[in-house]
């Protein structure tokens, strides 16, 4: 039997099977042993072979293998170094969500998020919430932040869930897709799914005033049907390390750094310190963003310190 992981409590495993039947499932030990280095080896999203003659106690089936993924999102788990979490598999594209305050997204993080999407080949739209939040200087800000982003080649959205200016293009946009929301806490994830999926009564919360900071609302990761698709929902984060990237492989996830490194005088060229670096010299002509070349370098940082290892 067969079937489609909609959601993850980190304990149990919910599955769609073919049939339309829904069972909680777990995943046998020896499975979690083939070398999958993962806190999850079995993400959301998996489609997923179950033991029918198997019970968990009279109450659900064992997961006792994968299909293979079309692709997945993967970041360092946060109290393993040496570990990796998957988010979702089999997505068609993400949506990550970011605002301009009431918290305020910081643009390494959005860059690491597209850089990780760009290695796993899943484009990437980024949504501005909370528009109603902002003053005309705020305003302004995400207006540069938009023309940054679709200049390099990104599709750009500015949305408010509570007043729901936008919504109807996002759900334009993820119709009849697998759609992985992300973002940090407090953005509004939540808000904006109950206002796309009409009975999805998703948790929201206020964010902490203390520290203008989201608190977590998405204990789990799980699938939503949505506009003759799907949306998966999951819990928020606050920092993205990515597995799976050699320190040759980083210039090709960003777009406009990798267009500028093919005039580069060395192949191996790291955009450092080299003479003849072509993107060095785009940097100082302004056509790289001083925020991009930065949240390059703080990724090469981390892969000269070891703190990215292969995920498998």
């Amino acid at each position: 039997m067969k079937g489609l992981v909609i959601k993850n409590t980190g304990y149990w495993y919910t599955v769609l099977t073919d049939d339309g039947a829904t069972i909680d499932c777990k995943v046998k030990g020896n499975f979690r042993l083939r070398g999958i280095r993962s806190t999850n080896p079995v993400a959301v999203g998996d489609r997923v072979i179950l033991d029918e003659g198997g019970r968990v106690k009279d109450e659900g089936c064992w997961i006792t293998g994968i299909e293979d993924r079309k692709n997945y999102v993967i970041r360092k788990a946060s109290n393993l170094s040496k570990q990796s979490s998957i988010i979702a598999a089999n997505v068609d594209q993400a949506m990550l969500i970011v605002t301009i305050k009431y918290p305020e997204t910081s643009t390494t993080f959005i860059d690491r998020f597209l850089a990780s999407a760009e290695a796993y080949r899943i484009p990437v739209i980024l949504i501005f919430n909370k528009t109603d939040l902002l003053d005309a200087d705020e305003r302004h800000y995400l207006e540069m932040m938009q023309a940054l982003y679709e200049t390099i080649g990104y599709k750009t959205l500015a949305v408010s869930a509570t007043e729901g200016t936008g919504i109807d293009e996002m759900k334009a946009i993820m119709q009849g897709k697998t759609t992985l929301m992300s973002g940090h806490s407090g953005v509004g994830k939540s808000t904006l799914i109950n206002s796309i999926i009409p009975g999805a009564n998703q948790r929201t919360a206020e964010i902490s005033d203390a520290h203008l900071t989201g608190m977590h609302t998405t204990t789990f990761s799980e699938m939503i049907r949505c506009e003759g698709g799907w949306v998966i929902d999951t819990p928020g984060i606050r920092g993205f390390g990515t597995f799976d990237i050699e320190k040759t492989e980083l210039t090709s996830y960003f777009k406009e750094i990798f267009h500028f490194s093919k005039n580069c005088r060395f192949s191996d060229c790291t955009h450092t310190h080299e003479p003849g670096c072509a993107v060095l010299q785009a940097l100082e002509d302004h056509y790289i963003a001083q925020s991009r070349y930065q949240s390059y370098l703080s990724m090469l940082e981390d892969q000269e310190e070891g703190k990215y290892r292969s995920g498998y």
